[in-house]
């Protein structure tokens, strides 16, 4: 029997995902992991209000959700001091980067990010046929006058720039990603990745300014909300803009359950509040640890720390096949010199508590 027709580009893409998951790890070691310390997730979970909606809004998970997300969207207008047609929400960022370079990229259109940026971005646009053009990081930093240069270069649609950044953890301040729009060139649209805005230190987010035509700034209740299992991102950015997005979005796509969860973690402000400081806590004791056992922990605005580990990206690798083996799930970044670190999340002291047994050990079969 004959095959599927597939198009041409598919048939040339390598059928790979951006990422293995700590669950296709559990299956193969034939143990779940004593710590869950390696998706950027907040491990300590979201508001009690929030289960509270959740286990409220089940009954009626028989119904499909509002197609306009219309009650979510308005609370997130009420908090950002914007417009409703200001905001647009899907299925986490990574569904919103999706319709972004669907809305934006056609085959052998130029793209511009950093190489060893978040990888899901690049999957996106190689699934539509762009072509993409990677700058290196500067000192562990994206470099945002590096990207900017490269789209003029390049005549690039779009450019993706993350701040705070993963998978290092850092960040540059407000006046540069102004600076940054203010060069943006002409015909090219900038993606804001801000996943990381409510853990980030004052003076890295620039205030809301959505008069821009050719930006966009995502936003998640994946981090510090706690909710990275019900898929909730939105993006904010000038109506028309978000407007286009109607065209091609999942309008179904935004389930009943994950809706209501969301509105009650955003109305949640108190328990987001604690779970930032608690984050703020973890990363001190993250970067303890890591001293503990002579590594360099670097400076993070996230919920996760990047250790810098002395070395190459081989025995990097080996340290964290190593914590992996131990029960200790955790990721690294994926390009040199990048990848001499692993990255860890932030978490309550009963998972650090295992990460700093196992670190030592790994440490040890590694070297």
């Amino acid at each position: 029997m004959s095959e599927p027709r597939y198009t041409p580009l598919v048939r040339s893409l390598p059928a790979s995902v951006p990422f293995v998951g700590p669950e296709t790890q559990e299956r193969a070691r034939g143990a779940p992991f004593a710590a869950r310390l390696g998706a950027n997730e907040s491990v300590f979970g979201p508001s009690p209000k929030v289960l509270s909606a959740i286990a409220e809004a089940a009954s009626g998970a028989w119904m499909y959700g509002d197609p306009e997300v219309h009650d979510l969207r308005a609370a997130l207008a009420t908090h950002h001091g914007v417009a409703q047609g200001n905001v647009v929400v899907g299925e986490g960022i990574d569904g919103l980067l999706g319709y972004l370079v669907r809305l934006l990229v056609d085959e052998g259109d130029a793209v511009v990010t950093s190489d060893g940026a978040y990888p899901t971005f690049n999957y996106h646009v190689a699934g539509f046929g762009g072509v993409l053009h990677k700058v290196p990081y500067n000192g562990d930093h994206e470099d945002p006058d590096a990207l900017i240069a490269k789209a003029v270069a390049v005549d690039a649609k779009l450019v993706y720039f993350a701040n705070p950044d993963n998978p290092m953890g850092s960040w540059h301040g407000a006046d540069v990603v102004q600076r940054m729009i203010a060069d943006l060139p002409k015909g090219c649209v900038l993606a804001l990745d801000e996943a990381y805005a409510d853990t980030a230190p004052g003076g890295v987010i620039p205030p809301l300014d959505l008069t821009h035509p050719r930006v966009i700034r995502f936003r998640t209740f994946s981090k510090a909300y706690g909710l990275a299992g019900m898929r909730v991102g939105y993006g904010l950015a000038a109506e028309p803009f978000i407007t286009a997005f109607n065209k091609i979005r999942n309008h179904f796509g935004m389930g009943r359950v994950a809706q209501a969860a969301a509105l009650a973690a955003l109305a949640d402000q108190d328990y987001l509040r604690d779970t930032v400081s608690r984050i703020a806590a973890a990363r001190d004791r993250i970067g303890a640890i890591a001293a503990d056992n002579g590594l360099v922990a670097l400076p993070s605005a996230t919920n996760f720390v990047t250790i810098d580990c002395g070395r190459d990206g081989d025995f990097a690798r080996a340290v964290l096949g190593s914590l992996v083996a131990e029960g200790v799930f955790v990721r690294m970044p994926f390009v040199a010199p990048q990848d001499r670190c692993i990255r860890v999340s932030c978490g309550p002291d009963s998972t650090l508590d295992a990460f700093a047994k196992a670190l030592p050990v790994a440490l040890q079969a590694a070297g």
